[in-house]
């Protein structure tokens, strides 16, 4: 096809569109050998396609660009959020109804962790939301071994720095001291890895237990333990439109 077409995207962006994998990761598997298009092995991302080319990964046919569908799903403690585990532990993924279709996570939440995780059809709405720019507030309740003072709480408001890392403004208050745990509610926007546990343990606080319950303005609320629930999509449109059209 030619660039010239005005329907034409490029194929990571079409590929992470469809659902295979984030826009980053289709290139790798561009790279990688996996995809074809027309029957051709693409050798290039920098490779623009519409809805008439026919595109395979792994011999297997993509189908069209469904429309943007985000869920919320409860995930709880001892999944890993990922497709295939090479330790062979039972995933996130493994767990959810087949009528999902494929679907990314938006971030990750490890394995002990619980609570919130959005879901998505779009690989390019994930990447979006995932975006430190995009600015949305992360919110958890955290059980941790051992005590805490104001001091460590402003600690954890300037940001601290952990092996080398530098973790931004977290903010935390406590909820309630049970024995010898704390409760904790904990609100930061840049979603690293292990960061909550990360910066807790630089003030001398243990977590136990995590539990995501926002992430922006989508809430856990009542939702049960392993449910998965459709986000309406005039919601989707009020809070994810403006991210949906810069994709």
């Amino acid at each position: 096809m030619t660039d010239q077409d005005d329907n034409s995207e490029r194929i990571a962006k079409r590929l992470a569109r469809s659902g295979v994998a984030s826009r980053r990761e289709a290139e790798r598997m561009i790279e990688a050998g996996r995809v074809t298009v027309n029957g051709k092995l693409l050798k290039t991302p920098a490779f623009k396609v519409t809805d008439r080319d026919t595109i395979t990964v792994d011999g297997k046919p993509v189908g069209a660009a469904e429309k943007t569908k985000l869920w919320r799903y409860h995930k709880p403690s001892g999944l890993v959020t990922t497709h295939k585990d090479p330790e062979g532990r039972e995933t996130v993924f493994d767990k959810l109804p087949k009528s999902l279709g494929r679907v990314i996570s938006v971030g990750r939440l490890d394995l002990t962790s619980e609570g919130l995780l959005l879901l998505t059809n779009d690989g390019e709405l994930s990447r979006a939301l995932e975006l430190p720019t995009t600015a949305w507030t992360r919110r958890y309740r955290a059980r941790a071994f051992g005590s805490v003072d104001e001091a460590a709480l402003a600690r954890l408001r300037a940001g601290v720095t952990v092996d080398g890392v530098s973790y931004g403004p977290i903010e935390a208050e406590v909820e309630r001291a049970t024995g010898s745990n704390v409760w904790l509610n904990v609100a930061l926007k840049e979603g690293k890895n292990r960061e909550v546990r990360k910066a807790l343990d630089a003030v001398g606080l243990k977590v136990n237990r995590l539990i995501r319950i926002a992430y922006g303005p989508f809430q856990l609320g009542q939702l049960a333990t392993g449910e998965v629930k459709s986000v309406p999509e005039r919601v989707l449109q009020d809070q994810c439109g403006h991210l949906l059209k810069s994709a």
